[in-house]
């Protein structure tokens, strides 16, 4: 058990390098390890990836604050944004989390792939969007934001990795779309949480100290550590040219699309 404390407090700093700098989660590096740490604990391999995804989410909730009070001291949040979005996000996390725990998401992660290889090209390429292209209204954001945090459930990947680049998309700084990003990540990792907490409730294939699909040990010690260098990770941000930092951002999305069709293939 000692050895599987210290995994998790080095994943959590690494997620939270990971939320401070991206304006992701970490969840795309959480998930596999916390599979991979279930396995080792002889956790039934019926609930070791819901465990997981539910674990991320629930250390995400305190990564996110960490991060976007680092990001907010440097001027990079739109609270604005983040107001309009919110809603959205919690109703399509919540509901998603319902589909997620329910059926396998194989069809979808394929898109989600394609998505992120064209999002990570477009970056690299440094293809502008039209100047004219404005964020929509809250009708519109509160779609966007359903649609983010119903993939995020879905496919257990912080929101960050579809939020930045619809901000981005939209003409918003780069870490500006960074520090709201990880503002955001507050309410889907809340919601997806939630989620998984009440489709795990009472089943017996859990192990004990798990509040249905969330795990409290490697809860603490993902966040004891995670809210330490966030704050880290932000002040790298602040501090990157912007053209470094998008292909920094796009270099991780192919990261993350491979490894996701190679969970597919």
């Amino acid at each position: 058990m000692i050895t599987a404390i210290l995994l998790y407090c080095a994943l959590g700093a690494i997620a939270g390098v990971l939320a401070g700098l991206l304006g992701i989660g970490g969840g795309a590096v959480i998930v596999p390890m916390l599979v991979f740490s279930f396995q080792w604990l002889n956790i039934s391999p019926e609930v070791a990836m819901h465990m997981a995804i539910g674990t991320s989410f629930g250390s995400i909730m305190f990564t996110s604050i960490s991060s976007a009070m680092a990001h907010h001291k440097h001027g990079g949040v739109d609270w604005h944004v983040f107001r309009c979005i919110a809603l959205g996000i919690l109703v399509g996390t919540y509901g998603g989390s319902f589909i997620a725990a329910r059926i396998p998401a194989r069809y979808l992660q394929m898109f989600f792939v394609v998505f992120l290889y064209y999002v990570a090209t477009n970056m690299l390429l440094n293809k502008k969007p039209s100047a004219s292209r404005e964020l929509p209204g809250f009708a519109g954001m509160t779609g966007a934001g359903a649609v983010i945090g119903a993939v995020s459930s879905l496919v257990g990947i912080g929101g960050g990795t579809l939020s930045v680049p619809f901000l981005v998309w939209h003409n918003m700084d780069m870490r500006r779309a960074v520090g709201t990003s990880a503002a955001m990540g507050f309410p889907i990792a809340f919601a997806g949480c939630l989620g998984f907490v009440t489709n795990g409730w009472n089943n017996p294939e859990l192990p004990p100290y798990a509040l249905g699909y969330l795990y409290l040990p490697a809860l603490a010690g993902i966040v004891a550590v995670s809210m330490l260098t966030a704050p880290i990770g932000a002040g790298i941000a602040h501090k990157l040219p912007v053209p470094k930092l998008k292909k920094f951002f796009a270099f991780f999305l192919y990261f993350i699309a491979t490894k996701m069709l190679i969970d597919v293939l």
